[in-house]
């Protein structure tokens, strides 16, 4: 079995590989990737805990609240990816780009 250090140096690897993508890249589609593998470094660690927690006690049998949460997390990332891409969409039909600095239609 693998160690929790380890889980957890992974997750927080991604997790900042996400956020360097978020607040370097300027392209939209790539800022949402991003956003996508800070959600699945969220996802590493609630699975790492429940797993962890389940080999700490023994006795009080499997916990997969982990599990079941992190299967939430992928079906609101689903859900959010689908409405950031039509979004997009709508802007590149509108203004004929995605470039985040480009596109300040949401200010005042």
């Amino acid at each position: 079995m693998i160690n929790i250090e380890y889980w957890l140096i992974f997750s927080s690897l991604l997790f900042a590989i996400g956020a360097y993508g978020v607040l370097t890249r300027k392209n939209a589609i790539v800022v949402l990737m991003c956003i996508e593998i800070m959600l699945n470094a969220a996802n590493v660690n609630l699975v790492a805990f429940s797993s962890y927690y389940t080999t700490l006690h023994p006795g009080l049998g499997a916990d997969a609240s982990g599990q079941v949460f992190a299967l939430f997390s992928i079906a609101i990332a689903a859900a959010e990816v689908a409405v950031g891409l039509a979004i997009l969409l709508e802007v590149y039909r509108r203004y004929q780009t995605i470039d985040v600095d480009k596109i300040n239609i949401l200010r005042w």
